[in-house]
């Protein structure tokens, strides 16, 4: 079936190829010249506009999933230590883990990915002035989230957390956790959009080296902020905070100053404030930003859900779906990557290309992502026992994954499409797909639970429906020509 709609879509091309080719008018061809003509900084967009697409993907992304690897893997291990405190602190640490999700996916994935698709774009088109402006823009829109991030979360956190089912401890916990985290926002956008600018411009080498600093930096101080060792008093879930915004200060530094040099693809030099700029940044990313709040509403209101059943059920729930997030980097890198390669071709014409690199990077997110699934269907007591060894909890944990992992490739290949729509500057159909993702999960798991009194690991089920739909609605509305449509 999948593989009879890759062959459809060759037939779609040419209808969704002119809509996309007006939009890049006065750029296809000249700009795909000069940036295969040009030395230096263009040499990045040259190897993407030509060649082989499997090889180039993979090169891209390679280095982004190491590190991302690297720093989940620190991500579990932080949350392994926070474990040692007990359930009150692990299903604290839970509540407010969607909401940091949110922030760091609007971040880079969200707005981050409308960055990365303007200077893509503009680099494909061989635009070099816009492209080293944009980043300038990148920076002034990095405050003002961010701001915007501290001021609702400082003052709505507890009523929020609240919500979810915390209270006591557990509430306590949150907000000793979340104060420090969201305090620090401006300096988590900073550099997570600062980041994006550079892969936009084809350079994932600099963004993963700071990641790769930065998960080694958070894994050797969490366990003594958390702990105390010596002189550094014992700080609680606290000094997971710490840690994290130890490191945002020294990555928004490092990148700051690399963007400044002669080293970099794209220059941070202030500019005169222009809003067709803006636009070029935020007509995919408000979309694409609205789509992962969207996304983790899904998540925020299923772990609400699950709250009505027990601080146990928080916990199981809140490990289990962590494993949803281990995707998140290899999503990412592969979604990055294509995202840049697909930009830099629509902005050089190359439309048939572009398509070509979304059918290729949708397969291998799917087969990736599957073989994840079928791992944790096969132990999921191996992945909930690293955090827990309550019976309870453990449950829960294994009673998600059995239901809701083997639907991971449907995920992974939406979430690639998705990706590759934002790179072509058409997000409409993955941001559907993901409002009927939320559309499942909230009408359905409300109806199930509320109204027919429904147990746990039905609404567990739901939540794998909704996967499946995502993943499905993407691929048709791709395959048909609909998602790359101006309609």
């Amino acid at each position: 079936m999948i593989l009879g709609s890759s062959a459809r879509a060759a037939a779609a091309d040419s209808a969704t190829e002119s809509s996309l080719a007006s939009s890049a008018s006065g750029r296809s061809r000249s700009g795909s010249a000069v940036a295969i003509r040009g030395g230096g900084r263009n040499n990045l967009s040259a190897a993407l506009l030509q060649g082989p697409i499997l090889p180039r993907l993979l090169r891209l992304a390679l280095p982004i999933l190491i590190v991302l690897a690297v720093q989940t893997l620190v991500s579990v291990a932080e949350t392994y230590f926070v474990g040692f405190l007990g359930t009150d602190a692990l299903a604290g640490v839970a509540l407010v883990f969607p909401v940091i999700m949110l922030m760091t996916m609007m971040s880079n994935g969200g707005i981050g990915g409308g960055v990365a698709s303007a200077i893509a774009r503009a680099v494909g088109a061989g635009r070099t002035r816009d492209a080293n402006a944009l980043v300038w823009h990148t920076a002034v829109v990095a405050i003002v989230f961010g701001a915007l991030f501290t001021a609702a979360i400082l003052a709505g956190g507890p009523a929020l957390y609240a919500w979810l089912g915390g209270s006591g401890e557990v509430l306590a916990n949150a907000l000793r956790y979340s104060n420090l985290v969201f305090g620090a926002a401006v300096l988590i956008w900073v550099t997570n959009l600062l980041a994006a600018a550079l892969r936009g411009a084809g350079n994932v080498r600099v963004p993963a080296i700071l990641t790769a600093v930065g998960a080694i930096m958070t894994l050797a101080l969490s366990p003594v902020l958390i702990f105390g060792w010596g002189p550094v008093p014992h700080f609680g879930v606290a000094g997971a905070g710490l840690a994290m915004i130890l490191y945002y200060a020294m990555a928004t530094t490092a990148l700051i100053a690399y963007l400044r040099s002669s080293l970099t693809p794209v220059r941070l030099i202030r500019t005169r404030i222009e809003w067709r700029l803006f636009k070029d940044i935020l007509g995919v990313g408000i979309l694409s930003a609205i789509g992962t709040v969207v996304a983790n509403l899904t998540v925020v209101l299923a772990t609400g859900y699950a709250g009505s059943f027990g601080g146990a059920a928080i916990a199981g729930y809140g490990m289990g779906s962590r494993l949803d997030y281990l995707l998140i980097p290899l999503l990412f890198a592969l979604g990055t990557a294509s995202l840049t390669m697909v930009g830099t071709n629509v902005g050089a014409g190359q439309m048939p290309r572009a398509r070509r690199i979304a059918w290729i990077a949708a397969f291998v997110s799917a087969g990736a992502t599957g073989l994840i699934g079928l791992c944790a269907v096969l132990a999921p007591a191996s992945w909930i026992g690293l955090f827990s060894r309550e019976p309870e909890v453990i449950r829960v944990g294994v009673d998600y994954l059995r239901r809701a992992a083997p639907f991971y490739a449907f995920y992974g290949f939406g979430m690639a499409l998705y990706f590759a729509s934002q790179g072509a500057g058409r997000v409409t159909w993955p941001f559907i797909a993901g409002c009927i993702r939320l559309g499942v999960v909230t009408l359905g798991g409300w109806y199930w639970i509320t109204v027919l009194g429904g147990s746990l690991q039905g609404f567990f089920w739901i939540i794998a429906a909704s996967l499946a739909l995502f993943g499905l609605i993407n691929l048709g509305a791709f395959a048909t020509g609909l998602s790359w449509s101006r309609t």
